[in-house]
This record gives structure tokens, C-alpha cells and sequence, in this order.
């Protein structure tokens, strides 16, 4: 056991020496450069919503009804991501690496062949569901941006995992390095393809789907060919096996139903909204783009809630359970002072944000409206980092069914639930749909944060007990 710990810590790489040190420095020094690549992705979907909405009102909603699905696509991506670097994390803690080795393996297989799954279906009967969920007129435009992303789902998983996989190791750095190339090449190519060679709205699927292929080429070089990294890929003689299927699906899984259930609930409101509206698309670009800011805002609280289950998931593997306990309540603490300001700004700049984003004479009649989306849902933006980083300690420790219950309690109860109150038996319209969003993330992100402060005491509890046993 000594001689293969001390292999093991000669194989240590940077990154997992930071995952295995002191929580606190080891939250920051993962979280920042992913903070920092959240906020280039931030720069590139505002580039990209102002490009798109350029071209009017009809463009917008045909994102919009995308965009759900695209949020299906991701979610999974992501899910099996948040799974096989929980995985990961925990074996490093262990001193487990043949193990670690196994799960990035076993992730790069199930997303290939996941991707056959769903390219073709999607692409084969895209018409059918983008009329059921109510496109109507902006059919065509729907269809011409939603094929050219689903061409290029293998690309959406690849990067998504191989990311996954350097964090999970606690390589936060060239992760960044990654999603900034993508999201950088992305504000580039964006204007070129939409205006220049003219290709509208399927010019920003193009841009996006070009910009993860070349992302996917790099990552590919650290993976397989500087082979550098902590883990090492080695598919000679694969077999699935059960245990690390389980491993990374009890994880995996639950995430992207996670994901997947704000999907269907952005579905389920596109459907309130045209039906409350008569059948107009104008309450679904206001949601589509006041959304896109929304998701923006919240951007660096998912730099950190990857800290802070890459550190979790690393001490749960070790057993440090004070570790997993300093790590959620410290995490907390930066991204609540992080939403507040963000809140603040948000809320006092909402007009010039709407302004900006409906520049177009197609789109001009929507600032009111999207002001007003943007003041209410800003108002809720604190109360994420309660809810998000107890979802990923969760994840981080294995618990991916417990994060899921409260996504779920959040999203597919209390979001539709009050968003047929408030617009059907109040009448309150629009505005109704905008406060359900509020109240339902403020009721679930209280309750997911009172149950994991339970677990993680219960943990600790449960140790302390074990080692005076010991002693006796």
C-alpha cells in the first residue's frame, strides 16, 4: 500500500495536488480560471444573442424552440461529464488511478456512442417536433438552426466530457483554455457566417458547431497525444464493466434529468406563453433572450460549483469529510457575494440591457418587456448559489439522485405549478410566468441547501463516532 501511494504522488500532477490541499485555496485556485472561461462564454452569448437578434423577432423565437432541445443535448453531455469527474475525483482521493484511468475510458466510449443515438433521429424528424411544440410561421428558420447543431452533437459531447475529465483531475486551467478557444473562435465567426456569406440564423448553428469541432481537436491533443494529463486513455482491450457504469450513471444520470427537466420546463413555458398570448411568438423571443441573460448572470456560479465537486468528490474519496463541509459553505460565500452584485447591476441596467439586445426594428417593441423579465428574475440570482453548489457536493460525493430531487422540486413542480396559477387563476400574463421562475428557484434552493448541510453533518458525525470506537 506505501509503495503505491508513494507511485501515486509521483504521478501527481499539479492540479491534483491543488484537489487533494487545503479546500479553500483549492476552491479558488479550480474555480477561477473557470470563472474566467465562463465569462468568455459570457462575452461570446451576448455577442451571439446581438448578432441573432440583428435579424429580427421571427429569428429570436426559431432559437428560442431550439433551444430547449439544445439544453437536452447539453444536458446529457454534461450529465455524463458531472459523473465521470465525480468518479474520478473520488478514486484520486483514494490513491485509486487504474481506476480513474478506467472511468475517463469508459466516458469517452458511452459518449460516442450515445451521439449515433441521437444525431439522426433528431435530424430525420426535426419538422414534426418543432411544429408540436408550436414554431408555426418560423418553421423554416427553426429547422435551418436546428439541423446544423444536431450535425454537430458529437462534438457538443466530446468537448463537454474530456472537459469534465480535466477537472475532475483538477487541470482547471487548460479546461479554460478549452472553453476559450471555442467560445473565442465563436465571436469571430459569428457576424461571418450570419451576415457576411449570408447565412441568417443557421450562420450562428455553423459558427457554433465549427467553433467545438476545432475545440475538440485540441482537447484531443492533450488527451492522446501530449498526454500529459493525470489520466491516461487506453482503449486496447476495453469491456464495459458494471461497477464504473454504475459509478458514473448514479451521477450522470440524475444530472442530466437535472438538466433535462429545466428543458421540458422551458418547453412546457413556450407552450404557456403562446397559448396565453393567442398563438403570437413575441412572449417567447422575450423569454429567449431575457433567458440567455439570465443563464449569463449565473455563468460563474457554475465555475464554481465545478470547485466545489471536483473538491468534494476528491474529499469524500479520502474521507475528509471537514474538507467537503468547508468547501460547500465557502463556496457559497463567494458566489453569494458574486450574485449580489450581479443582481444589483442587472436590476438598475435592465433597460440598457434590453436596449441592446433588441437593436433591430424587428425586435425594437420587445425592450419593455424584456426590462421587465430581467428586473424580476434578477431577484432570485442570490438565492442559486444556495441551491447550485449543495447540488454539486451532492454530485461530488455521489449523491446525483439527491441533487435531482431538488432540481426536480424546483423545475418540473413548483416552475409549472405557479406558472399556471399565477397566468391562468390570477390572469397576471407574462409577468406571472416571470415570478413562478422567482419563487419556485427560491423554495427549492432552500431546501437542497438545509438537506445537504444534514448529510454533510451527518457525515462528519458518523466519523467522529467510528474513530472513538476505534480507540476503545
Amino acid at each position: 500500500m506505501k509503495n503505491k501511494e508513494e507511485t501515486l504522488s509521483k504521478l501527481q500532477t499539479n492540479g491534483v495536488q491543488t484537489l487533494l490541499g487545503e479546500p479553500k485555496k483549492a476552491i479558488i485556485k479550480l474555480a477561477l480560471p473557470m470563472i474566467a472561461a465562463m465569462l468568455i462564454q459570457t462575452i461570446y452569448n451576448l455577442a451571439d444573442a446581438l448578432w441573432v437578434s440583428g435579424l429580427g423577432a421571427d429569428a429570436l423565437a426559431a432559437v428560442g424552440f431550439v433551444f430547449p432541445l439544445f439544453i437536452l443535448i447539453m444536458a446529457i453531455a454534461t450529465g455524463i461529464g458531472m459523473g465521470s469527474g465525480s468518479a474520478i475525483s473520488r478514486r484520486i482521493g483514494s490513491n485509486d488511478k487504474t481506476g480513474a484511468d478506467n472511468v475517463a475510458a469508459h466516458s469517452l466510449v458511452i459518449i460516442i456512442l450515445l451521439s449515433l443515438v441521437f444525431t439522426l433521429p433528431l435530424i430525420v424528424f426535426s419538422e414534426s417536433i418543432f411544429l408540436f411544440i408550436g414554431a408555426g410561421d418560423t418553421i423554416t428558420l427553426t429547422e435551418s438552426y436546428a439541423n446544423v447543431i444536431f450535425g454537430g452533437i458529437i462534438f457538443i459531447f466530446f468537448a463537454n466530457i474530456v472537459n469534465a475529465i480535466l477537472r475532475g483531475e483538477g487541470d482547471a486551467k487548460r479546461a479554460m483554455y478549452a472553453m476559450a478557444l471555442g467560445s473565442g473562435l465563436n465571436i469571430v465567426l459569428d457576424p461571418i457566417f450570419i451576415y457576411t456569406l449570408g447565412l441568417g440564423v443557421a450562420g450562428a448553428a455553423w459558427a457554433t458547431v465549427l467553433s467545438l469541432a476545432v475545440t475538440s481537436v485540441f482537447l484531443s491533443y492533450l488527451l492522446f497525444f501530449k498526454k500529459d494529463t493525470f489520466v491516461s486513455i487506453r482503449f486496447r482491450g476495453f469491456h464495459f464493466k458494471k461497477p464504473i457504469l454504475i459509478d458514473i450513471f448514479r451521477v450522470g444520470l440524475p444530472a442530466s434529468f437535472s438538466q433535462i427537466s429545466m428543458s421540458v420546463v422551458m418547453i412546457i413555458i413556450n407552450f404557456i406563453i403562446v397559448l396565453i398570448s393567442a398563438g403570437n411568438t413575441d412572449g417567447v423571443a422575450v423569454y429567449t433572450i431575457g433567458w440567455r441573460i439570465a443563464t449569463i448572470a449565473v455563468l460563474p456560479l457554475m465555475g464554481i460549483a465545478t470547485a466545489v465537486l471536483s473538491v468534494s468528490g476528491a474529499a469524500y474519496g479520502a474521507r475528509a469529510y471537514e474538507k467537503i463541509n468547508i468547501s460547500h459553505l465557502y463556496g457559497i460565500k463567494v458566489g453569494l457575494i458574486i450574485e449580489v452584485i450581479i443582481s444589483l447591476v442587472t436590476f438598475i441596467f435592465a433597460p440598457q440591457i434590453a436596449a441592446a439586445f433588441t437593436q433591430s426594428q424587428g425586435a425594437k417593441h420587445l425592450a419593455g418587456d424584456i426590462t421587465v423579465f430581467l428586473r424580476i428574475i434578477s431577484l432570485f440570482y442570490p438565492f442559486i448559489a444556495f441551491g447550485m453548489l449543495s447540488g454539486a457536493v451532492f454530485q461530488g460525493i455521489g449523491k446525483g439522485l439527491y441533487a435531482f430531487l431538488g432540481t426536480a422540486l424546483r423545475t418540473l413542480i413548483l416552475t409549472i405549478f405557479f406558472a399556471m396559477i399565477f397566468a391562468f387563476i390570477f390572469q397576471w400574463g407574462l409577468t406571472g410566468i416571470w415570478w413562478s421562475i422567482d419563487i419556485s428557484n427560491f423554495i427549492g434552493s432552500i431546501v437542497i441547501f438545509v438537506w445537504v448541510r444534514y448529510y454533510i453533518k451527518k457525515l462528519m458525525k458518523t466519523k467522529s463516532e467510528r474513530s472513538k470506537s476505534a480507540l476503545v
